[in-house]
């Protein structure tokens, strides 16, 4: 325990940062896990997948938004909090040991092929990933028991809002 993340970031602006970039498939260094872990992976994946499968299919009714009504979804605040999950996620599993590799990242990866329709959904998601990376990064420098307990309130949050996309649709 300890220290910053080897490798931790996803492809780094300087040596503080991390900055999400999709990965090519098949790239991943994954490892054991625990189930909390798993499950919420699980569920976001069916959820990007489920949510993708409505949005190409047209059977989701598009609410009219500020910026671009084809670029928002009625679910878009949902689904960028379980980015920023995403990102803090994999910054703190890390620093903790947890030897994951890029488990989290290809799960945002993947969640970025069934969400990120265009440019502008793409960098909402990638904002959202890097926002929750940087804001622990600043925080935590080493393992402490409050990262730890961090860790297991947000797979708690993101199991939870993956569950809640899932079966609302």
């Amino acid at each position: 325990m300890g220290g910053r993340p080897a490798g931790g970031g996803c492809h780094t602006q300087d040596s503080r940062m991390s900055k999400f970039t999709p990965r090519a498939p098949g790239t991943s260094n994954r490892g054991d896990g625990a189930p909390a872990r798993r499950q919420f992976a699980a569920v976001a994946l069916a959820a990007a997948a489920l949510l993708g499968t409505l949005t190409v299919s047209g059977t989701r009714p598009s609410l009219a938004a500020p910026t671009n009504a084809t670029d928002s979804r009625p679910y878009d605040t949902k689904l960028l909090r379980l980015a920023e999950l995403l990102g803090a996620i994999h910054y703190l599993r890390e620093l903790c040991g947890a030897n994951e590799g890029q488990f989290w990242r290809d799960t945002m990866t993947e969640l970025m092929k069934s969400e990120g329709t265009t440019a502008i959904r793409r960098a909402r998601l990638t904002r959202s990933f890097n926002q929750g990376y940087r804001n622990y990064s600043r925080t935590y420098n080493i393992c402490t028991p409050t990262a730890q307990s961090t860790i297991e309130r947000f797979l708690s949050e993101g199991a939870e809002i993956a569950e809640t996309l899932a079966v609302s649709q």
